[in-house]
């Protein structure tokens, strides 16, 4: 079958097969079964033949060329993610703390007491690394976006995990016998404006015990790295705090406007544990949609926020899939939308994440 018979029938008949409904384009490809060139009918989904009239049908041939249905989904151009989003709002986009400059939306989430209905990011997006109070404005599109408090205030501030930094109070215990990680307790404060940072990756996979990647917060806030140094006595050492996750929480004003719906990935229902080798995407206020490769598990980092550095523990690690301002986004599985982790900190020969179980038991919420 010769193509420019396949354009010619496919010029001649696609005004009548864009009028069906349900159909959203017409192409030229290869029927699937087998190989042939063919007209391709896109339609938003795919419904059953007996489920519609001769009418609403794509017929089998037009001008004696094989046609074929594609199915591609609701199609439509994509935002900027650092855009103002109103009526609704996706996740995915720009948002942050009234102080901050921006970060990322991660998903919709539900408080397991209550079922209300709750927004996901990192303590640094929403809650200024510990510098917050609860009720604080939340800001969509963040401030580095052109966000304006209060006209733009979408949320507030409901809670957070405080992160606990490498200088807080020390907590000696015994040597060499080891003890567990100290109760969190609040912290200092850390900036929040620029992107790039040095931290060691301590202990990712045996492989890889004293090497160091460059990593730093990955949102539009100021990351470098101070000295850290074991302190010992003669009978005790001084137990550096460790951090599980960097998340929090706010209340919608109007939890409506919350599609929950990912750009470019969609509604993500349920979690799974995170796999070495594992594909992965995610969709962020910077970079937007991205994919990348799990490379690494169980990952001891120590990460900089501002003039502090705080260790987090069980983190997961990918090949570079982020830049600045993509913190809190959600990383979902490649093959099917189930959340993996949440994007907090990143460079440009990698990206960390927090798994998304430690997050959701640590907030005490649902996806």
């Amino acid at each position: 079958m010769a193509i420019n018979d396949v354009l010619q029938a496919q010029r001649m008949f696609m005004d009548s097969l864009l009028a069906k409904p349900n159909v959203v384009g017409v192409a030229v490809g290869l029927k699937n079964s087998v190989g042939e060139p063919s007209v391709v009918v896109l339609v938003q989904r795919k419904v059953p033949t007996a489920a519609l009239t001769a009418a609403e049908s794509v017929p089998k041939e037009v001008n004696g060329i094989k046609t074929d249905v594609v199915e591609i989904g609701y199609v439509r151009a994509y935002d900027s993610p650092r855009d103002r989003y109103r009526p609704e709002i996706p996740s995915g986009v720009s948002i942050g703390h009234y102080k901050i400059t921006a970060g990322t939306l991660g998903t919709v989430v539900t408080d397991r007491t209550t079922g209300e209905k709750l927004i996901l990011s990192n303590n640094h997006v929403l809650a200024n690394s510990n510098d917050s109070l609860v009720g604080d404005a939340i800001l969509q599109p963040g401030t580095a976006d052109g966000g304006q408090n209060p006209a733009d205030v979408v949320a507030r501030l409901e809670r957070f995990v405080t992160i606990r930094y490498v200088d807080d109070p020390d907590v000696p215990v015994p040597t060499p016998s080891p003890s567990p990680t100290p109760t969190p307790t609040p912290g200092g404060t850390g900036s929040c404006d620029i992107v790039s940072g040095v931290v060691s990756v301590v202990n990712a996979a045996a492989a890889l015990v004293g090497s160091h990647q460059r990593v730093a917060p990955a949102s539009v806030h100021s990351v470098t790295v101070g000295p850290q140094a074991a302190v010992s006595t003669v009978n005790a050492v001084i137990q550096t705090p460790e951090n599980p996750v960097d998340c929090a929480v706010a209340k919608p004003l109007d939890p409506t406007k919350f599609t929950g719906e990912i750009l470019g990935i969609g509604q993500v229902h349920g979690t799974k544990p995170a796999a070495l080798g594992m594909a992965v995407r995610k969709s962020g206020r910077t970079t937007g949609f991205t994919t990348g490769t799990i490379t690494l598990l169980n990952a001891t980092v120590n990460v900089a926020y501002g003039n502090r550095t705080a260790r987090f523990t069980g983190q997961i690690i990918t090949t570079p899939m982020s830049q600045g301002g993509d913190s809190g986004s959600l990383l979902v599985d490649g093959t099917s939308n189930v959340a993996v982790g949440l994007l907090f900190a990143g460079s440009d020969q990698s990206t960390i994440f927090n798994p998304i179980d430690a997050v959701l038991n640590a907030l005490q919420i649902n996806l």
